[in-house]
């Protein structure tokens, strides 16, 4: 395997050397068409917040055309615990952690699938931390260039909702529900070779980022949701009424806000703590996970009445919650809506669904990226693969 340095040299010279004109001629010669019977891999790179992941997979076109998509490799290193005692992500030491861990994580991926290399390599190119991304793309690039293989520059957010296909087959016109640390967002998905459409998000703070800050504040550490979750299992979610941020019918259908139960949480423990009283901290993560998971299934099942969608797929890691999960299930059944959510694992950021969300792109005519492609920490979500 040629080193990244060497890959990284290659990249840069090249591009330099290569007009505008000829990358879009070189580009559209190489859009694939694809027969019956075609097979081919793809190993796609997350990097945009503190799990490196590469994950490959082995796409078979069938006789309609459609592709079938099989995971064959799946390594994550996560950077977590050197983030904790700082109570969130440091970028900095994520990036640093990326350059660690990419090495080491192509190599076991590449032993697991049994290749030497990929028909393709594809990363992760926004949204994301700056530094964080940098580092994917670059590596992504540098393999692609040194194996002659096309680099597909992929939204993170497409992967979230790519993998759960690996699981549940192909995707069409649904309502997809992601909520993580970074992101809570309404998006309406066609098909997964069809630009997205927000349809709802956050004003404010992100569910995962209410969940953070409420555990900091009842000193529980950090990542907060999973530790508020085990707690809330052992609390009455009726205890306290806190508030549903942007349920009323002056606001918008399908935006979001958790500032404001941020801030009732911490009211209501001042006031607990002035009156000489013991915040029972059970029922406070039982009645603040009630209010986020509440907000969260009825505007996600208002967008798939709204839209007529009978599905629903929600990703991102908040989605491992028991609460969301359990309240989405019931809601869903209810209104004769199909949930389709990953397991945990897929939940959280990993290579695997960056490279599912290329196999589905690739299967279907897209044409590769240009070397020359920046990573964009603010990538509109309407754009699933740069290609410019």
């Amino acid at each position: 395997m040629e080193g990244i340095e060497g890959a990284m040299n290659t990249v840069m010279n090249n591009a330099s050397a290569t007009t505008s004109h000829t990358r879009m001629q070189d580009r559209e010669a190489t859009i694939p068409q694809w027969a019956p019977g075609d097979s081919f891999t793809v190993l796609g790179i997350e990097s945009s917040c503190d799990e490196t992941g590469v994950g490959i997979t082995r796409v078979t076109i069938q006789d309609d055309g459609s592709p079938q998509v099989e995971l064959i490799a799946d390594q994550v290193a996560s950077s977590m615990e050197e983030h904790r005692r700082f109570g969130g992500v440091v970028p900095e030491i994520a990036s640093r952690a990326h350059l660690e861990a990419i090495v080491p994580i192509m190599h076991a991926a590449l032993a697991e699938a049994g290749i030497e290399k990929p028909d393709m390599v594809a990363a992760t190119v926004g949204p994301g931390l700056a530094g964080a991304l940098l580092v994917g793309a670059a590596a992504a690039k540098a393999y692609a260039a040194g194996w002659g293989v096309p680099f597909y520059g992929v939204n993170h957010l497409a992967g979230h909702i790519a993998v759960d296909a690996l699981h549940h087959g192909d995707v069409q016109n649904a309502i997809a529900l992601l909520v993580s640390g970074g992101h809570t967002q309404l998006l309406r998905v066609r098909s997964l070779y069809e630009p997205m459409e927000e349809m709802g998000t956050t004003v404010d703070d992100a569910a995962g980022e209410a969940y953070d800050k409420v555990a900091r504040l009842l000193g529980l550490g950090y990542p907060g949701g999973p530790l508020i979750n085990a707690l809330a299992k052992e609390g009455n979610p009726r205890a306290i009424a806190f508030p549903r941020g942007m349920m009323r019918q002056q606001d918008n259908r399908y935006d979001f806000s958790f500032s404001g139960l941020k801030t009732a949480v911490a009211r209501h423990v001042e006031t607990m703590e002035a009156a000489g009283e013991t915040v029972d901290v059970a029922d406070l993560c039982a009645s603040f996970q009630e209010a986020v998971a509440d907000v969260l299934t009825a505007k996600a099942l208002r967008a798939c009445q709204d839209t007529g969608s009978h599905t629903l797929i929600m990703g991102g890691g908040v989605t491992s919650n028991s609460r969301l999960r359990a309240l989405a299930a019931e809601r869903c059944e209810k209104a004769g809506i199909k949930l389709r959510v990953p397991s945990p694992h897929y939940c959280t950021d990993n290579g695997a669904m960056i490279a599912a969300a290329a196999s589905y792109l690739v299967a279907y005519g897209a044409a590769p990226t240009p070397l020359m492609c920046a990573a964009d920490p603010g990538l509109p979500v309407e754009v699933s693969l740069v290609q410019e």
